[in-house]
């Protein structure tokens, strides 16, 4: 094996540190002489066999495997004669995710159902460049997360302190405000860059009616024919996304509701409103348990700050007898609705076009707890959008399956954020060519005879087993000073496996540690049974095993199992935050059973 060694003086000792020189695993090996029959060279036939039996594409073609090829050829070797790999040339194929990475890079779902169909990429307070209570608003989050692919943004509107003007920002917060008409212009010039499917925007509207006609101006204005707006006559059901591409679709409450009635409680169900008051009138039902919740809350350092929002507006300084115009009004494509009578009238289906209900992650809980079957029932109808709390003050974010598993569509979450739920939330919305859109499960869209629909508490049987082998790491001697990780020595990576979905299917496992080497070889093979593979995340974190102190992150990524693609693939790694690493890169194996 060779070595190259670099030698650090300290304290008047050597300190040698290794850097293993990357070789292709026994399975690669083997893979190449199998599918070249023991030759030296392995021509575009027998890439292509290796492609159909060993990695499970079965449609490709000859001309395919040379396209290939050639690609790789060209950047290792530019003046190739011949379209042949030799065993360095396969492996270094192999090594490279843009070439062979874990999942498809194509739109592969059926983009034709109702809009309600789908889990969609969703942000929370998009406008927000950092913590909840006083960072800048700013268009800069927005465009960001328009180019990662998020499809639901979200504005807070509030009049300005003259009342004659419109800011977007977090209410009744130290936040600084931006122009709204800075974000629907970035969000015009941005949403399609990288995905063609329809952009929601939610609004938070605690606009007075004639702030209102300035929006609908200045909306309309913007972005004229690329609106979506309902029409007399529609049939009941959303469109596709597939017919809503390149169009731009706001949702929010009708303000003209509002005025019917301020005894009735909205959608927004059980959110605090400022200073820990509870907005609308609860129910036996719900009385107890919001007295619990505010006992808690008041409990709480900074509850007054934390506790401010209401996810769908308020009517602001808004007069008896004044009346939203009509022009907004219409503008409104998917409507955030009212329930009267707390959580379990709240989804019950009704007929017509469906509504949006707004949950706080607290509340989602409750909803999956007590009324679980009536939440999936509903989804099948209507949009279900979930939120992180209001004491998230620093934009953590909540562990979205329990949403998902219901079949809420708009999971926000705090794009600007950090931590695993995050990952899982990206890890998601890889599927699908990371469109944005996510075909639900057939389960979450069927009902039975009698009306029954998926029960997410029930015991399932294991469905399919997929079986992951770690062959290897490579890329952190390129990514990351030789100090990064230890000063006088390598790092002393493990991976560890954790399979995120429904509770039975919660596992982890890890690898051993490969001591001092930036190159690790592990070649360890794993088993992970599944009861509802449709929904399950394979979240993959490299460590740095530290004895004295905290294990230091190397890299992470997630991947929805639905997706992954069989055989010998190239694992992409990601830093914390989600952005990914240059060079980082795990290889391994997926089979499913």
């Amino acid at each position: 094996m060779e070595e190259n060694c670099h030698y650090y003086k300290m304290f008047g000792f050597n300190r040698k540190f290794k850097s293993t020189e990357r070789r292709p695993p026994p399975d690669v090996t083997d893979a190449f002489s199998l599918c070249t029959s023991s030759e030296s060279q392995m021509s575009p036939d027998h890439f292509r066999r290796f492609l159909i039996e060993f990695q499970g594409e079965e449609e490709v073609t000859i001309d395919d495997a040379k396209r290939t090829m050639e690609l790789l050829l060209r950047r290792f070797r530019p003046n190739f004669s011949l379209c042949s790999f030799t065993l360095d040339d396969f492996f270094n194929y192999l090594i490279l995710d843009d070439l062979n990475g874990p999942i498809p890079s194509e739109v592969r779902h059926d983009m034709t159902a109702p809009l309600h169909h789908y889990f969609i990429y969703t942000g929370h307070n998009s406008y927000l460049t950092g913590n909840q209570l006083y960072s800048d608003c700013s268009e800069v989050p927005i465009i960001k997360a328009l180019h990662k692919g998020v499809r639901v943004i979200e504005l807070d509107l509030w009049p300005n302190s003259a009342k004659d003007g419109i800011h977007v920002l977090h209410g009744r917060t130290m936040t600084t405000p931006v122009r709204p008409s800075k974000c629907l212009k970035s969000i015009k010039e941005h949403a399609f860059v990288k995905s063609p499917y329809p952009v929601i925007i939610t609004l938070e509207d605690h606009l007075t009616p004639n702030l209102r006609a300035k929006f609908a101006e200045m909306a309309t204005e913007i972005f004229g024919d690329m609106l979506y707006c309902l029409k007399t006559g529609d049939s009941d059901e959303f469109p596709s996304p597939e017919e809503l591409k390149h169009h731009i679709i706001l949702s929010t409450k009708p303000p003209k509701e509002y005025l019917e009635s301020k005894l009735e409680e909205e959608l927004v169900v059980g959110e605090e409103t400022p200073y820990g008051c509870k907005s609308g009138n609860p129910t036996d039902e719900t009385m107890s348990s919001n007295q619990d919740d505010n006992m808690s809350n008041l409990n709480q350092n900074l509850s007054q700050f934390m506790d401010f929002e209401d996810e769908d507006g308020d009517v602001g300084d808004e007069k008896p007898g004044e009346k939203t115009p009509p022009e907004y009004i219409q503008l409104i494509g998917i409507h955030a609705a009212k329930a009267k009578k707390g959580l379990r009238n709240a989804l019950k289906v009704a007929s017509g076009k469906g509504k949006r209900l707004s949950l706080g992650e607290q509340n989602l809980e409750r909803a999956a707890d007590l009324y679980g079957t009536d939440l999936v029932r509903f989804t099948q109808k209507n949009f279900v959008r979930v939120f992180p709390k209001g004491t998230r003050v620093t934009s953590t974010n909540f562990k979205p399956l329990l949403a998902w598993m219901h079949g809420a569509q708009m999971v926000a979450s705090n794009m600007q954020g950090y931590g695993r739920s995050l990952w899982m939330m990206h890890g998601m919305f890889r599927s699908n060519g990371g469109c944005g859109y996510v075909k639900k499960p057939d389960f979450l869209m069927r009902r039975g005879p009698n009306n029954e629909v998926f029960d997410p508490k029930a015991t399932l049987h294991v469905k399919k087993t997929l079986k992951v082998k770690v062959y290897m790491g490579d890329g952190w001697h390129i990514d990351f000073k030789q100090t990064h990780f230890d000063t006088y020595s390598p790092p002393d990576f493990y991976t560890k496996m954790y399979m995120v979905g429904v509770p039975a299917d919660v596992t982890e496992k890890k690898t051993r540690v490969i001591k001092n080497d930036w190159t690790p070889i592990w070649d360890e093979e794993f088993t992970f049974p599944l009861t509802v593979p449709e929904l399950a995340l394979l979240k993959i974190v490299v460590r740095d095993n530290d004895v004295s102190e905290k294990d230091d992150f190397a890299g992470q990524t997630c991947l929805p199992v639905s997706e992954l693609r069989s055989g010998i693939r190239s694992v992409p790694l990601h830093n914390e935050k989600g952005d990914k690493l240059q060079s980082v890169k795990l290889l391994m194996r997926f089979a499913f059973e």
